[in-house]
């Protein structure tokens, strides 16, 4: 980075009682420049853009934007300044359309007429159109794909004129074809003179885009150093402080029995649109079927109907020989079928309870948790301080809200209640979105182990390397129907992209 940094962030701290998110960090970057922030969850990044954001406040240091120090303490003064972050759980009103989420807040945006609104609608469309980034403006928000959510709030800051862009893991929630066109979107944002920091795991990504890389460990930051001068070895290894394992070969094994068949399932999603259209699968004892797709044709409906939660219109589900009558999420928990949902905490976990309640949710009716209706709380603590320690989950102490825990740990939370009673079948829905590499590697064995012991894993994600790294099978969703199913060795990145697109090979028939 040549002449003066646009933004620099001085010896920063911040303390959440006792705990040291950031301890005395310095941070630069520079206007016209992609700079990637990586680290393991917990590292500290987050904390760190979410300061230059004015989500928090720093408990010491100092801030410059164009060499002038600011305080920020709060999100308004902080996109008054020119600062925009996208977060990966992104700030939209559902029931509001797009052009009413970004407009949102404005002193002006008090209700003007069909003219005003016409007009600002046309203001946002010239913006998507300029920087790439297409949604039809005029929707509710809870009718966009994830893709088009994003580039909504990315559309929001550039309306609101900023120029320090932060984007939080904003590959997590897209498919490889979306994430190709928002990092043609950073080239752009780059060539307007803007400031893009990045905050990812993904290296490849980092090295395809960032012009400079920050890596954060134990809230420090410990190297900055130009792309071309590095590698995604040396990244890794400068990530977790040691050196990183390739990734697993899965061995072939003979599968089982058939311990799942779904045949012709039909199910209705919200606002009575069909999400799986006549879907049959089966899955073996001891594989794992990965499932792909792009987002939004029925992984979601797949996983939920399965694990109880959501009812089905037509058509059979044979679970362990057992054919199952109607959505109950207790048969399902009974029956042997564990379930790791895509949103960890909006449907995974309760954030504002400890770690002793969340890990009790699924098993508190059992003779081991609980006599006569009340819970045996000395034995339940000394066995929830048993799975932390057994699933590495870094925690204060038993009663910290596990949503002050990294994404990470949470993680690593869910997956402890959910293997721990020994699943028949493991539901895994994107298992790893937003996982650093010691933890997605964690994530990637506790699966590969369940598969060994002969259980069987239906993994849902839209991260192809995973998907091929762990599957025997690759069944692909399209409009919520299986469009194509490959096998361990025949399956390749072309070739399941297009299957996701809805093409078949000349020939080919529906599976």
């Amino acid at each position: 980075m040549s002449g003066n940094p646009a933004m620099e962030m001085r010896r920063i701290c911040k303390h959440f009682g006792k705990v040291v998110a950031n301890d005395q960090v310095d941070f630069t970057a520079g206007a016209g420049e992609i700079h990637a922030l990586l680290g393991e969850n917990g590292a500290g990044k987050s904390t760190m853009m979410c300061m230059l954001s004015g989500v928090y406040r720093p408990t010491s240091g100092e801030i410059r934007l164009q060499g002038e120090p600011v305080r920020i303490r709060s999100p308004k003064e902080a996109a008054q300044l020119g600062v925009g972050m996208v977060f990966q759980n992104f700030r939209l009103v559902q029931t509001l359309t797009a052009a009413e989420n970004i407009v949102l807040g404005e002193k002006s945006s008090f209700w003007r007429g069909p003219k005003w609104i016409k007009e600002k609608q046309d203001e946002i469309r010239a913006i998507s159109e300029k920087f790439g980034l297409p949604f039809p403006v005029d929707r509710p928000i809870w009718q966009l794909s994830v893709g088009e959510q994003q580039r909504v709030e990315i559309v929001k800051t550039l309306y609101r004129g900023a120029r320090y862009i932060i984007l939080d893991e904003p590959t997590s929630v897209l498919t490889p074809g979306e994430a190709s066109q928002l990092f043609s979107t950073l080239e752009q944002l780059k060539a307007e003179g803007k400031t893009v920091i990045l905050t990812t795991h993904k290296l490849k990504e980092v090295m395809a885009v960032a012009d400079r890389i920050s890596v954060m460990r134990k809230g420090r930051m410990i190297h900055t150093v130009d792309k071309r001068d590095t590698s995604e070895r040396e990244l890794a290894q400068i990530m977790v402080g040691k050196e990183v394992a390739p990734p697993r070969e899965m061995s072939s094994r003979e599968r089982g029995k058939s311990l799942l068949s779904v045949q012709h399932l039909d199910v209705h999603a919200e606002h009575g649109r069909k999400a799986l259209d006549q879907l049959s699968l089966e899955v073996h004892e001891g594989e794992i079927v990965g499932v792909a797709g792009v987002a939004g044709n029925g992984q979601k409906e797949l996983a939920e109907v399965l694990s109880g939660l959501l009812p089905w219109k037509r058509g059979r589900i044979v679970f362990n020989g057992r054919e199952m009558k109607s959505a109950s999420v207790r048969q399902a928990i009974e029956s042997g079928i564990s379930h790791v949902p895509e949103n960890r905490m909006k449907s995974g976990l309760a954030g504002s309870l400890g770690i002793v309640d969340n890990l009790l949710f699924k098993s508190y009716r059992t003779k081991e948790r609980s006599l006569f209706g009340f819970l045996r709380i000395g034995r339940n603590r000394q066995w929830s301080q048993e799975l932390v320690e057994l699933f590495d989950v870094k925690t204060p102490d038993l009663d910290t809200p596990v949503q002050q825990l990294s994404g990470g740990n949470q993680q690593k939370l869910l997956f402890a209640r959910e293997i721990h009673r020994q699943p028949l079948l493991m539901i895994a829905v994107h298992p790893t979105q937003g996982l650093d590499i010691g933890a997605t590697e964690g994530v990637h064995k506790l699966l590969a182990n369940l598969r060994d012991d002969g259980k069987s894993v239906l993994l849902i994600s839209e991260d192809l390397d995973e998907v091929m790294q762990l599957s025997d099978r690759i069944l692909v969703l399209y409009n919520g129907a299986i469009i194509g199913e490959l096998k361990r060795g025949e399956a390749d990145r072309e070739r399941i992209g297009r299957y996701m697109a809805g093409l078949r090979d000349e020939g080919e028939e529906a599976v």
